[in-house]
């Protein structure tokens, strides 16, 4: 390798664009995407009579500590009786990305921004994704807002959607906030600047805490994997840091997958086509049946999102410290969700993994381009114009969505790998305890348990399936194609 070793980001960017142009997707953004941009140059729209004006409400945000691209804002009202409304404001980007233009085809394209190990790749020009379109701090923006009332059961019960000006009071972190709500540290000062903040953030956590349980008791997964991301000093990677789930985690997620479930039956009800997300039932049930009773619980013969969600709940009670592996094999099982259309009164499966019947992927313009698709839905149905897509033209972009989100996948996970393989050159010879991930007959796949990095067992598979413990040995590593070879140590 050449000088660039020293240089593990430069050289992991280099890899990233290479990667994304050998799967067809686009690094940069094209001249025409540039002089389109030019042409915008404040955000969206003028109020018009029928907006509703939030500004002053407590609206904020919770995201990771570095993003800009910030698609929603959240607020609490208590409507006493121990039932709560919470809104959801989510970025107006059609605003300023109409349909069949340049910058439209380019987020079409690629259907998601593109998050690697060295660089991140905006679905959008980051002058829309990280200013005029994100919902940022202390700025006046147009938004979709979802509102929805949380019954003391945590079921949902009325609820309505609308646009409306809103305005960003307070930019927060995942983990700061997560620590304050959780106990083990005191409230970010960018709460306690707000008044009147800290209260509403309570309050937004105990609904949440009612919508996770509601869904729990109805079968969603408790699943829980390590999710990791390179730490660079300077250019240098110096470790890969675990993501910790924590309460503001759950809290926006619980919120983002009710307000997916209203926007689903909204467009629904209006007599609207949509995109779905779903999760079919478990191909490999049989293999995670097979995993329960390795752990000494029975589950039923056919698929059973409740008596799963039982025997996980009890796994993570006996051995937390084990139970993301068990959650990582079960993922691996359920298989992968994919996107499609949906007649008003059609009959598509729902999303087996949350336990939810009705779910529009709407929350993320900026970095989905299945969402923005939505928002152009919700629009049409506010207004009671046409349907901007045909029913076709949601299939057909369904299927594209779904197979480029593969593709990301894949350009993420290589890269991903290269960072793991950086890490790692230094130990080819080390033995290691690891999980099997992936079995078929094109390869076996195991992660190692510390540090979490995945890669290929290339000797001594025969037999082995997801979920079994193996110790392996690391046999080589490839930086540039992202290969981590390993083979099983009897």
């Amino acid at each position: 390798m050449d000088i660039e070793v020293k240089h593990h980001r430069i050289l992991l960017q280099k890899i990233a664009r290479r990667a994304m142009l050998e799967r067809g997707l686009l690094p940069y953004f094209s001249p025409e995407v540039n002089h389109e941009l030019d042409q915008i140059r404040s955000p969206a729209g003028r109020r018009g009579p029928a907006d509703h004006d939030l500004c002053s409400l407590l609206w904020s945000s919770i995201d990771n500590d570095d993003s800009m691209d910030l698609d929603q804002l959240t607020v609490a009202e208590d409507l006493g009786a121990g039932r709560v409304k919470i809104q959801v404001a989510i970025a107006d980007v059609d605003a300023l990305v109409r349909e069949r233009t340049a910058i439209d085809e380019h987020a079409g394209h690629n259907t998601t921004s593109v998050y690697t190990a060295a660089e991140i790749f905006p679905m959008l020009p980051e002058k829309l994704s990280t200013d005029l379109t994100s919902l940022s701090l202390d700025g006046e923006r147009l938004a979709m807002v979802v509102e929805m009332a949380v019954n003391p059961d945590g079921s949902i019960g009325a609820s309505e959607i609308y646009h409306a000006w809103v305005r960003n009071q307070a930019k927060l972190a995942y983990n700061a906030v997560g620590a304050w709500l959780e106990g083990r540290s005191a409230a970010p000062e960018a709460v306690t600047a707000v008044p009147g903040l800290a209260e509403n953030l309570r309050l937004q956590d105990a609904a949440a805490q009612k919508l996770k349980n509601y869904r729990h008791v109805h079968g969603a997964l408790s699943l829980e994997t390590i999710e990791t991301r390179p730490i660079f000093e300077g250019n240098e990677i110096r470790g890969l840091e675990a993501e910790q789930k924590n309460r503001a985690r759950e809290l926006i997620e619980d919120f983002m997958i009710a307000a997916n479930g209203v926007t689903a039956r909204y467009l629904s009800a209006k007599r609207y086509p949509s995109i779905r997300r779903v999760v079919r039932v478990p191909k490999r049930w049989d293999r995670i049946v097979e995993l329960a009773e390795q752990h000494g619980a029975k589950l039923p013969a056919t698929p059973d999102s409740r008596a799963l969600e039982e025997f996980l709940v009890d796994q993570k009670a006996a051995d937390p410290l084990h139970f993301p592996d068990l959650s990582l094999a079960v993922i691996k099982l359920l298989g992968q969700g994919e996107y499609v259309a949906e007649q008003p009164d059609g009959d598509v499966p729902g999303h087996f993994g949350l336990a939810v019947r009705d779910y529009a992927h709407s929350t993320a313009p900026n970095r989905r381009y299945t969402d923005l698709i939505t928002q152009r839905l919700l629009k049409a149905a506010l207004s009671g114009s046409p349907s901007p897509y045909s029913f076709n033209q949601l299939a057909e972009l369904a299927e594209h969505c779904t197979r480029e989100e593969d593709v990301v996948n894949k350009v993420e996970r290589q890269v991903n790998k290269s960072a793991a393989a950086l890490l790692l050159e230094s130990r080819v010879g080390a033995q290691f305890d690891a999980l099997v991930t992936g079995a078929a007959p094109k390869g076996t796949w195991v992660r190692l348990i510390n540090p979490p990095v995945e890669g290929k067992l290339v000797s001594g598979y025969e037999g082995v399936d997801v979920g079994d413990r193996l110790r392996v040995r690391l046999v080589s590593v490839d930086v540039e194609q992202g290969f981590i070879d390993f083979k099983r140590v009897h």
